[in-house]
């Protein structure tokens, strides 16, 4: 049986309080669009290249997006298929439960596949968690207790009344706490709150909470420090964590607002020319130069080409510059803007 392992604070009332009011405003906004399918894909997208990061992860979020994608990305394999395990274990958010030590497994062993020996199956050794300097800061759990301790810490997850903003917060902590795996605990853990969280309120499922860790990574370390050190107690996880929560709403609600921006944009004509909608494409799988672009649709790198076909598309938003003060940077290129995913996508007034 699981002891009582926090003490409750008297502000988490109010977060949740904030949270509370920052969904229905959430709602509203996502009532109030039509661009709620893409906005939520690319915050899932979002988090992937999050919450991976937060692992030591090297793709750019470009460069995430294109695997995604499906297209080509010249990377670390490891780092492709972490990437790519990653997007199938969010994507079968919906098939799991979250009180099933079984599903969780699973849900390892997508995150994992490929990765480490022991994907999907729990650790079979000690482990101890250190710092870059070698200092242990936390043992993991005895391994022979894993799997009670895990399969205790979903039946109290499925039976506590705390409130699920809580509770799911709370949960994450005791996975992190135990350290069930080899690796992937830190993916497994953001992803399992988000998955207990999304079965509140289906909006979770897409809220980028990931973003907001991986923004605040070291404070994510140091109220896990902070929990543990020098007894249990992880109300200062759980307080992080419902800033993160609270924060990520807020974003999203921007994000929408952006959105909104958007769909208005999208009613004025555009002229995207012989070449614009290669052009566009080509930009979909992330930054490119101007040579690759004109090679990409049969021209040679010259300004005469560059001017005709990649000036009109910048002048009307749908393309910019990654380095717009120095056009003759030797690294200038190009890259795809939310406008110009907006008509690629949706292929509207060509």
């Amino acid at each position: 049986m699981i002891p009582e392992f926090f003490t409750h604070q008297d502000e988490w009332l109010d977060q949740v309080g904030r949270i509370y009011a920052a969904l229905q405003s959430v709602e509203v906004g996502e009532a109030g669009t039509g661009h709620r399918v893409a906005l939520r894909r690319k915050n899932r997208i979002n988090s992937i290249h999050s919450s991976t990061a937060i692992e030591g992860n090297r793709l750019s979020l470009d460069q995430v997006t294109a695997v995604i994608n499906g297209h080509t990305v010249y990377g670390p394999e490891r780092d492709i298929l972490e990437v790519q395990n990653a997007w199938t274990a969010y994507e079968a958010l919906e098939t799991y439960d979250p009180f099933s030590v079984d599903d969780f497994l699973r849900a390892h062993g997508l995150l994992t596949s490929g990765l480490i020996a022991e994907s999907g199956h729990f650790r079979s050794r000690d482990v101890e968690i250190v710092n870059q300097r070698g200092e242990v800061l936390h043992t993991g759990s005895q391994v022979a207790k894993v799997p009670r301790l895990v399969s205790e810490m979903l039946q109290w997850a499925s039976a506590t009344k705390l409130h699920p903003l809580i509770g799911s917060s709370a949960t994450h902590y005791l996975i992190e706490h135990i350290h069930p795996f080899q690796d992937g605990n830190g993916r497994i853990g953001r992803l399992w709150q988000t998955l207990m969280l999304s079965r509140w309120n289906a909006l979770f499922a897409w809220m980028p909470t990931e973003t907001l860790i991986a923004r605040h990574q070291p404070d994510y370390y140091t109220a896990l420090q902070a929990s543990h050190d020098p007894e249990i107690d992880a109300a200062p996880f759980i307080t992080f964590m419902l800033g993160m929560i609270e924060a990520s709403l807020r974003n999203y609600q921007i994000s929408h607002q952006d959105s909104h921006q958007v769909s208005h944009q999208d009613s004025r004509q555009v002229e995207l020319g012989t070449h614009g909608v290669t052009i566009l494409a080509l930009l979909a799988a992330g930054p490119a130069s101007r040579a690759k672009l004109l090679e990409g649709i049969g021209l040679k790198n010259e300004t005469r080409s560059a001017r005709r076909n990649l000036a009109p598309l910048i002048e009307q938003g749908l393309i910019e510059m990654t380095n717009p003060d120095n056009p003759q940077a030797r690294t200038q290129q190009y890259r795809l803007t939310q406008f110009g995913a907006d008509i690629l996508a949706r292929g509207a007034n060509w």
